[in-house]
């Protein structure tokens, strides 16, 4: 009998596991998304790309441009998922959002051993085994596919593309499952990548504040903890709420600034808990939590949920600094020019150095360098980490003005020291590459090792008579490895250093940065935006009347940019958009008068607008029949899935649109025209031929039809992946009709814009 939806293939009382060599008509459907060449692997240095869903499920994608057209094998991995149904990854055309991802590219797997899709389910599913695999713990996945940018009635080349997340065949209606993230491959479009910026330029990055979040008193110093991924403050006391004592660490929720906890005791000199500053955070402990310096010898652990610090009492003068040790348990701690590691459990040094000057220091443990600024003298002194010795001092040029901050980043071992309104930049061998030079003062730098920027908080002094103070502190970003600006400069209102030094945190990838605000009391949430930067454009084209065009755009950007297509009838002078043309392939059926128009794709976010280069395209007259004919033939053919006169020319058959109740197609007049009705589930009917043409009857659906001949409402869309609606059909058949529905779905969706003027 022909399943239910959602009821396995061998019934509901019964259910088993299929093995590699008995699959059920439904369960072949439903892998044939798999089966292409193994390709090339994995692109080298591609940056991964993340999308979330619409219940939280995040899917991650290794590598998404300039992939090999003839096979490239990419990572997905996904979180979040699992807790309703089992999914399909695969590479699929991108229909939009709330519209089922359709077709997809693949053939026929007898074994589950395609690696062309993945088919991934809940465990304990009566699916669970060799044809699938079960989700991880919090519904996780991380799985290897093989993507083209061709093949089986998908053409990356002529319409968007994403690998994607989807519900499997048993909820094929259900879009609470479909993540999207657009792929394209190299070489796909010709035309320049960039675009033209209208208002910024292709692809300007900029960072915009988005919260203010003011729970956690002065704060001091930043941490956005890898792990728990909570952010953590140091914090003194406000002055203008002088009925609150707010010293102490707080945990933040870094999305809406909400404190989780706030630890504001640890133990002092006695060691009897009392209200204590959290000056400056070390870094974070395993799992969660941090080890932080409170004044004045204090060395404290905490994490959220805690009500009162562990800490220890140095002996000695007070700390100025203080990083993470050589060993778990320790850390390196500056009492002036003494640099110590100590035991956080005991408070024991384990070993000492005396600096010939400085306070501060920046710790460089992947190369075993810990770097002391001494402004006063003007020198950088590097300790080496394994000998615990001065193993060289340099000049530090330019020293007279305000120490700012020392930093190293960790992926070139680059020392970076604030001075007064520079910051300057040594190698990790010690000589100076670079000075940075700004209007206000250097107050901190961070690190994204993954984007490879470098971000600078730059506070302003804070004294109006100075004609160089505005009171506005700036955020500055740049390329880590070759220290041009990699971002408009953004200006901090308010930001001024007279209550303190202002501290930054940056979220892993940079999508989102922290600055403190001590004056203000408060800190600030950035996000980045990225105006849109075209990455494949249309090219001139040259047709025949009646022939199908179709212009692809597309752009990367922050928010997501949206598209318009825009025509030109007078050689560029004017321009206005077309009706409905908001996706980013531009499909229409060529007319003589179009002959000249050109075309072009603006795209918009919040950030600017970026257009394509204006192409021309060039209509000639048909040979051997009439336009007229062949178009009308051709749309008629492509929206109704049948009942159409086949036209003559270079045009095609036409193709039923419906899964489960295509009507059928009549005869058409003309020189090579056909019409061809679908029979995409059990009620469609084939189509006849015309009278120099063929029948071209096949399953209208994506790949795979209506579940049990079910009406066109669904896969007109894509329908589903595995149910086919036939009681009897050989596996070979069954692939064909799919496969080739697929197609004939596909030819129609290009079919429903004009580029008429």
């Amino acid at each position: 009998m022909t399943p239910t939806p959602g009821t396995p293939p061998n019934g509901p009382g019964r259910p088993r596991r299929p093995g590699p060599r008995r699959l059920s008509a439904a369960a072949v459907a439903a892998l044939l998304l798999a089966a292409v060449p193994a390709g090339a692997a994995m692109s080298a240095g591609a940056t991964p790309k993340s999308a979330t869903g619409p219940e939280g499920q995040k899917l991650t994608v290794s590598a998404t441009t300039g992939l090999d057209p003839a096979g490239e094998k990419v990572r997905v991995t996904g979180e979040g998922y699992g807790s309703k149904s089992g999914i399909y990854v695969a590479l699929c055309k991108d229909n939009g959002a709330n519209r089922v991802p359709s077709p997809c590219l693949g053939g026929a797997d007898m074994s589950g051993g395609s690696k062309t899709s993945q088919w991934i389910v809940p465990p304990g599913d009566p699916y669970e085994g060799d044809l699938t695999l079960p989700f991880g713990p919090g519904g996780t996945f991380d799985v290897e596919i093989e993507i083209r940018s061709k093949g089986d009635g998908l053409d990356c080349a002529e319409v968007p593309c994403s690998v994607v997340t989807r519900a499997d065949h048993r909820a094929s209606g259900d879009r609470t499952q479909d993540v999207r993230i657009p792929v394209t491959f190299a070489g796909q479009g010709p035309g320049e990548p960039g675009g033209e910026g209208v208002d910024v330029p292709a692809g300007t990055v900029s960072y915009k504040p988005v919260a203010d979040f003011t729970s956690a008193g002065k704060p001091l110093d930043l941490l956005l903890h890898p792990e728990s991924k909570k952010l953590y403050v140091g914090a003194d006391n406000l002055p203008d709420t002088a009925d609150v004592d707010e010293r102490g660490l707080y945990v933040l929720n870094p999305e809406d600034g909400k404190a989780e906890s706030w630890i504001s005791q640890a133990p002092g000199p006695t060691g009897e808990p009392r209200a204590s500053t959290a000056a400056r955070i070390s870094g974070p402990l395993p799992g969660d939590g941090v080890v932080y310096n409170y004044p004045l010898r204090g060395v404290g652990t905490a994490k959220a949920g805690d009500k009162t610090a562990a800490g220890v009492w140095l002996a000695g003068s007070t700390i100025t600094d203080i990083a993470p040790g050589t060993a778990a348990g320790t850390v390196l701690v500056a009492q002036g020019t003494k640099l110590s590691e100590i035991a956080t459990a005991t408070g024991a040094a384990t070993r000492s150095v005396t600096v010939p000057g400085g306070s501060r220091f920046a710790a460089d443990h992947a190369r075993g360098a810990v770097w002391f600024s001494d402004v006063a003298a003007g020198k950088l002194h590097r300790v080496d980490l394994v000998s615990f010795t001065v193993s060289d001092t340099f000049d530090l040029p330019g020293a007279d003005g305000l120490a700012g901050f020392i930093q190293t980043d960790p992926a070139t071992g680059a020392v970076w020291v604030g001075v007064n309104r520079s910051v300057l930049v040594f190698d990790a061998s010690g000589k100076l590459v670079k000075t940075l030079v700004g209007k206000d003062l250097a107050r901190d730098a961070a690190f994204d090792t993954e984007s490879g920027r470098a971000f600078v908080v730059w506070q302003d002094g804070g004294d109006l008579s100075d004609p160089a103070n505005d009171n506005n502190g700036t955020l500055t970003v740049y390329d880590s490895a070759k220290f041009t600006p990699a971002a408009k400069d953004l200006s901090l209102p308010g930001n001024q250093s007279q209550l303190g030094a202002a501290s930054l945190a940056v979220a892993p990838g940079g999508a989102t940065v922290f600055v403190t605000s001590p004056a203000e009391g408060k800190i600030t949430r950035l996000i980045r935006q990225v105006s849109p930067l075209v990455t494949q454009a249309p090219a001139d084209r040259s047709v025949k009347a009646g022939e199908e065009v179709a212009l692809t755009a597309r752009a990367e950007g922050t928010p997501e940019p949206s598209v318009r297509w825009q025509v030109s009838t007078d050689g560029s002078q004017t321009w206005r958009e077309l009706d409905g043309a908001t996706e980013p392939v531009l499909t229409f059926t060529a007319k003589s008068a179009q002959d000249g128009y050109r075309y072009r794709a603006e795209f918009r976010n919040d950030v600017g607008t970026t257009r394509t280069a204006p192409i021309t395209l060039t209509v000639t007259e048909a040979t051997g029949g009439g336009e007229n004919g062949g178009q009308n033939g051709g749309a008629a053919g492509g929206d109704s899935g049948g009942d159409s006169s086949g036209g003559s020319g270079d045009t095609s058959s036409g193709s039923g649109s419906t899964g489960g109740d295509a009507s059928t197609g009549t005869s058409g007049s003309g020189d090579g025209g056909s019409s061809a009705g679908t029979s995409g589930g059990a009620s469609g009917s084939s189509g006849s031929s015309g009278s120099a043409g063929s029948s071209a009857g096949g399953a209208g659906s994506t790949v795979g039809g209506g579940v049990g001949g079910s009406s066109g409402t669904e896969t007109t869309s894509g329908g589903s992946l595995a149910a086919t609606g036939l009681t009897v059909i050989s596996v070979t058949l069954l692939a064909a009709a799919l496969v080739g529905g697929g197609l004939l779905i596909h030819r129609r969706a290009r079919r429903r814009t004009t580029g008429l003027a």
